[in-house]
């Protein structure tokens, strides 16, 4: 609603299983490479998407990709097969090690960074590598890949003239959503934060069309298209000092999004927990990562480099989060 329907549909959406097509144990560990323990924990919370995972295991991406050099689906699809059929308990991620600084040229070898830039660049690098083989498509198209269906979503963006209560709607799409944790002290106070109408006055007046001048406006924020993947960023790090929010921020196992979208009363949006990335430390330029996943037994295992241990969901849910990972 609001939006043009797409002129190309890429990959079928009913080709999409959310649900794990094979049941086991947790895979392999990941060796940290001196400072990758970020890449490591990303890479593992990737490999338990399980719709992602389910693609990947099939090995259809590889079967018809005809992309020259570098493709970020075929190495997660080696990736992913590599550490859920591997045989010893941890493995080296080498082919994606091999192609950092395709994924990110501004990322260092031998340095720390951050986890959520590595995710985002990760994610929009296999979201490119769906789009390689069209060129022209409207932003509608762009969004029918495997990648975007997964993780991607659209935030509508609703100005209100408080003049002559004109309504103005932009839309944008999302692979993950950050927010705010200075005020809130839950994911469900940090999402009611984010859909605040915001108060649009003095500098920061909206041009109204209808008015024809500088007006004072709300804005607000609603999540339109739900993506089958929900994917937050707790804003722990601040851009300028580097410096860390350090407070407990609760996250629910099960989360409804409803109340966060623009049909706000519409049949309730489940969500379920399967992932949380860790990062223990007091600034962004140091500390470690790690996560905790749920495999596709439906177990949560703590995976910090090369161990993967057990833990009983209680622990997962009781951590210093920096990124959630909610599947539909």
């Amino acid at each position: 609603e609001g939006m043009a329907p797409p002129k190309r549909i890429l990959f079928p959406p009913e080709k999409i299983c959310m649900v794990w097509q094979q049941r086991q144990s947790a895979g392999a560990g990941l060796f940290n490479m001196g400072n990758t323990c970020f890449l490591n924990a990303v890479l593992q919370c990737l490999t338990y998407t399980p719709p992602l995972a389910n693609y990947l295991l099939s090995r259809e991406h590889s079967q018809a990709c005809h992309q020259q050099g570098f493709c970020m689906m075929c190495i997660m699809e080696a990736h992913v097969n590599k550490v859920l059929h591997s045989p010893v308990s941890a493995v080296l991620p080498l082919a994606v090690l091999k192609v950092f600084r395709s994924i990110g040229e501004h990322f260092q070898p031998g340095r720390e960074e951050d986890a959520h830039d590595f995710l985002s660049c990760t994610v929009n690098a296999m979201q490119r590598a769906c789009l390689s083989a069209s060129s022209d498509l409207d932003i509608s198209s762009q969004s029918t890949t495997i990648v975007h269906q997964i993780f991607g979503g659209f935030l509508r963006s609703r100005v209100t003239c408080f003049s002559c209560k004109a309504i103005s709607d932009s839309y944008e799409a999302f692979l993950d959503v950050p927010l705010d944790i200075k005020a809130a002290s839950s994911l469900t106070a940090a999402l009611q934060d984010f859909v605040t109408p915001e108060h649009l006055d003095g500098e920061n007046c909206f041009r109204c069309n209808k008015c024809k001048k500088n007006v004072a406006a709300s804005k607000r924020f609603t999540v339109h298209c739900a993506p089958k993947v929900l994917t937050v960023c707790l804003k722990r790090f601040d851009c300028f000092t580097g410096g860390k929010i350090s407070k407990v921020v609760e996250y629910p196992e099960y989360l409804d999004l409803r109340p966060y979208t623009s049909q706000a009363d519409g049949e309730p949006l489940h969500y379920s927990l399967y992932a949380v990335l860790v990062h223990s430390g007091v600034s962004c330029h140091g500390g470690h990562y790690f996560c905790y996943t749920k495999a596709s037994n439906g177990l949560w295992y703590q995976m910090d480099d090369e161990s993967v241990e057990l833990r009983c969901i209680d622990t997962a849910l009781r951590q210093q989060a920096y990124l959630l990972f909610y599947s539909r």
